[in-house]
């Protein structure tokens, strides 16, 4: 063919560095037809190339010595404090928590929206866009959308020392990941809650070989878009004989997980959180000259909020005020806190009680938030049954927990105290206690746990934190 190069030509790519010498054409400064071979030798100058870069033949900084290091994590939040709390815990138990991207999924508020809140994110938004397209410019605007220019709320974005927090996009992360890649390296994907399942797995599914993707909670389903998901081993309760016998039969196949935990699960005691002990170390200087002086025992008192699987109002709050008042006795001192679930006939009965007793503190949600230097120099807690986030990090401690409401517990959260209560980790509160007494049991390590677990996965991969 015409355009086709000479594969002679293609064989030698240095051919053009030498003078051509054919048979048919002899050169004007010879009448023989060609060289001898040791004539040959002494007219061709020798050929000096250039040394190639030392970088050349080095592999890049990420893969020293044949292996990939991950040396950053990427964070997608829900914007919920217990969420993102479990993923900021173990991204600090990998030692990354200096190397960090947080991006927030933020679902559109005010109005209607606050209704539209079990609708897949996805869908929310477009139903979002739709009634403001809709409803634009007319008097029903108000009613609906509330106020629609009204920022979104970045209530934790100091307390996390990042200075600014980016709406998650999956296409964004992918982009960042990959443009930073031979700088910055291999990344963790860390994600937890409902919303933040779509982002997590489109991450993975588009950057495979760039990232490590890590699912907190349960996803319920299509695990294996995951590369690792973290969940509480009571997730896993409706496949017990117990629990099997609490679903009636006709809806055990809506229940989930269907499945046992598969390869890729790492099963927890808790929640995941940030209270380690070097997290308590700098709480414990942090908060020194406020609580060290208070009479001992210091009583930590942790108050909820109702949820679904463990439901109570003020018939509980009243069951707690006169346990208080019984334990005061042995009490040195008690701080209480609220949590922002806690009903406000709830908060309004213990302020009413306890506001002017002269060896209670209630926290008034004020800055800073004391929650850190209570655990670090707190005795004993007593922690309403609810909140699996209080009582995994009150355990984690090692130091006494007492527990109130249980009885009100149900479903999984009953199967969490039991276990808990079997680690000798919590007690019920009777209000016949010795405040002073003290216990002590294996704290829980579930951050430090499951960082160790994402290491092995990480070296069969190949790959290691660093």
């Amino acid at each position: 063919m015409k355009n086709q190069t000479s594969p002679a030509r293609l064989a030698d790519p240095f051919a053009s560095c030498f003078p051509s010498h054919s048979p048919q054409a002899p050169t004007p400064s010879s009448s023989r037809s060609d060289f001898t071979a040791g004539e040959l030798a002494m007219s061709i100058r020798p050929l000096l190339l250039p040394e190639p870069p030392g970088e050349v033949d080095r592999a890049p900084e990420i893969f020293a010595g044949g292996v990939a290091a991950v040396r950053r994590a990427v964070v997608i939040g829900n914007g919920c404090a217990g969420a993102e709390n479990q993923c900021l815990g173990l991204v600090r138990a990998l030692g990354l928590a200096d190397r960090l991207t947080l991006y927030r999924i933020i679902r559109p508020t005010g109005g209607i929206n606050k209704w539209l809140h079990f609708l897949p994110i996805s869908l929310h938004k477009m139903v979002d866009q739709v009634l403001r397209h809709i409803l634009s410019n007319t008097t029903f605007t108000t009613l609906f959308q509330g106020k629609l220019s009204a920022p979104y709320p970045v209530s934790n974005v100091q307390s996390l020392g990042l200075s600014s927090i980016l709406e998650a996009d999956s296409k964004r992360i992918v982009t960042m990941v990959r443009d930073t890649f031979e700088k910055e390296g291999l990344a963790i994907v860390v994600a937890c809650g409902r919303d933040t399942i779509p982002y997590a797995s489109s991450v993975r599914c588009l950057a495979p070989d760039n990232v490590f993707v890590i699912q907190i909670q349960h996803p319920r389903y299509r695990l294996d878009r995951f590369d690792l998901v973290v969940t509480p081993r009571h997730d896993y309760y409706a496949l017990t004989a117990k629990g099997q016998q609490e679903v009636p039969w006709l809806f055990r196949r809506w229940i989930t997980p269907r499945e046992p935990p598969g390869p890729n699960v790492v099963l927890t005691s808790g929640a995941l959180h940030q209270a380690d002990s070097a997290a308590l170390r700098i709480a414990a200087t942090n908060w020194h000259d406020e609580l060290a002086p208070l009479p001992k025992p210091l009583v930590v008192v942790n108050i909820g909020g109702p949820t679904r699987n463990c439901n109570y109002g003020v018939d509980l709050a009243k069951q707690l005020v006169s346990s208080l008042h019984n334990v005061s006795e042995t009490c040195g001192s008690v701080r209480i806190s609220f949590s922002r679930r806690t009903p406000q006939k709830v908060s309004d009965l213990i302020l009413r009680e306890f506001s002017t007793h002269p060896k209670f503190y209630i926290w008034g949600g004020e800055e800073p938030n004391p929650h850190l230097g209570h655990l670090a120099w707190a005795d004993a807690f007593i922690i309403t049954a609810d909140s699996i986030s209080m009582l995994s990090e009150a355990c984690s401690t090692g130091k006494p927990v007492y527990v109130v409401g249980t009885e009100h517990c149900r479903w999984k959260f009953s199967d969490f105290h039991n276990t808990l209560q079997k680690r000798g980790a919590v007690r019920p509160l009777t209000g016949s206690e010795d405040m002073s007494d003290s216990w002590s049991y294996p704290p829980l390590n579930d951050a430090i746990d499951v960082a160790a677990r994402v290491r092995e996965v990480l070296a069969q991969r190949g790959w290691t934190v660093g």
